[in-house]
């Protein structure tokens, strides 16, 4: 395992420049990037399905690197991160685990968006120590509504972007009204600002391991939610067609200490149509 060496002043102030770094856990290399300021408890950053260091949005990850040290994460088999991805949201936790004691952080605060907030929810619960405040974004309980229909739903909007000429997150992630599909086009953007040493594309077997562990969740039994007493901030678009907003809603009434917030007119990916109060949203419920 590689020694992680903490620094002594600011990191890189911007997603466009952050360097792509390594860490060697148990033979296997973790691709991640590191921002903003090098003081007070981290904030990792645990990524939906396809998702890799290029599709963390800019406007979140520099917001909060603004005032928050931050760590964007390929987890195991995704992007430029070595190993084979697993098909279990347990075992990705696990993985996300070893990553945080990889960098020698005691405890840090987990924003995990879609996928992502699978794992947060399983870290929380395994590492309750580890952890001290969550994000939950876009995202829902184990066993929760539709969320076994997700792999129909992705296919589906692949293949209308490849029709289209579009990146599926155009229809994946926002609504198709005008404040939609404005907020999609900006975001998709955004998302090409970084031009230099961009991540590797997340792997078609890849990207079926976690279809498999997503479907795998949403046909589980119904998680007991009521022994997590950490402060939880449950966000996501009214009208989310891959991970209904019921099961946000749903996830918030299960978690003892949580917040929620229902953007109007938004879908799957309201919190970067809504960049800009996410993140003062945000960093007001790290800084409470």
């Amino acid at each position: 395992m590689e020694t992680y060496q903490k620094h002594n002043s600011s990191l890189s102030t911007t997603h466009k420049h952050a360097q792509t770094k390594f860490v060697d856990i148990s033979g296997v290399k973790f691709a991640y990037r590191e921002l903003g300021q090098d003081t007070g408890v981290p904030v990792i950053f645990l990524n939906h399905l396809t998702g890799n260091l290029d599709t963390y949005d800019p406007r979140i990850v520099d917001g909060i690197a603004a005032k928050r040290r931050i760590i964007t994460l390929d987890n195991r088999g995704v992007g430029a991160s070595e190993g084979t991805t697993p098909g279990t949201v347990a075992a990705m936790a696990r993985d996300a685990v070893a990553f945080i004691r990889a960098l020698g952080f005691e405890q840090v605060d987990l924003l995990g968006f879609s996928l992502g907030g699978f794992i947060t929810q399983v870290i929380v619960q395994e590492e309750p120590q580890l952890i001290r405040k969550i994000v939950l974004a876009g995202t829902g309980p184990a066993g929760g509504v539709g969320i076994d229909k997700v792999t129909s739903i992705t296919l589906r909007d692949i293949a209308k972007g490849i029709l289209t000429f579009k990146d599926p997150k155009y229809y994946l992630f926002f609504t198709r009204t005008s404040n939609g599909r404005k907020a999609a086009r900006q975001f998709l953007k955004r998302l090409k600002e970084r031009t230099h040493n961009r991540d590797k594309a997340t792997s078609l077997k890849a990207i079926s391991s976690q279809l498999k562990a997503i479907t795998a969740w949403g046909q589980q039994k119904p998680s007991d939610l009521s022994g997590i007493l950490h402060p939880a901030l449950v966000v996501n678009g009214e009208t989310d067609k891959m991970i209904l907003s019921s099961n946000s809603v749903d996830l918030a009434q299960r978690l003892p200490n949580a917040e929620l917030i229902l953007y109007p007119d938004a879908g799957h990916g309201g919190l970067s149509q809504y960049h800009e109060a996410f993140v003062e949203k945000v960093l007001e419920f790290f800084e409470r």
